[in-house]
C-alpha cells in the first residue's frame, strides 16, 4: 500500500521530472487523497473526486465500445490538460498548462 510519505516522494519526483505539471494528486482505491501538491485539502479532495468522475465516464464509453481496459486518460481544455493514470484501484491525476508535451 502507498503510504503518505511515499505519495509525497512520488509527487516530488513527478513535479521534478516535468515542469509542466501544475497540480497533482494521488488517490487511493477508497477515494482518499494519499498525497497532493494542493495547498488546500478541500481543493485536493474536489480535484480527486473530479478525476474519479472523469475515469468513470471514460470507462462507460470504453465499455460501450467494447474497448480494452483504461490505463490512462487525457482531457485537453483551452486552459490546460488533465492527465489521469490508473493502476489497480489507485490513480494519479495531474493538471498542466495548455499544450503540454505529448507523452507527459
Amino acid at each position: 500500500m502507498l503510504r503518505r510519505m511515499d505519495a509525497a516522494g512520488a509527487l516530488a519526483d513527478l513535479t521534478e521530472i516535468s515542469s509542466q505539471v501544475e497540480r497533482a494528486a494521488i488517490v487511493g482505491a477508497d477515494g482518499a487523497v494519499l498525497g497532493s501538491t494542493f495547498d488546500d485539502a478541500e481543493r485536493a479532495k474536489r480535484f480527486a473526486e473530479g478525476a474519479q468522475r472523469l475515469v468513470e465516464a471514460a470507462e462507460t464509453v470504453r465499455e460501450a465500445r467494447g474497448l480494452a481496459g483504461l490505463g490512462q486518460l487525457e482531457v485537453a481544455t483551452v486552459g490546460g490538460s488533465v492527465f489521469v493514470v490508473r493502476d489497480g484501484g489507485r490513480l494519479i491525476a495531474a493538471t498542466t498548462k495548455p499544450e503540454p508535451t505529448v507523452g507527459l
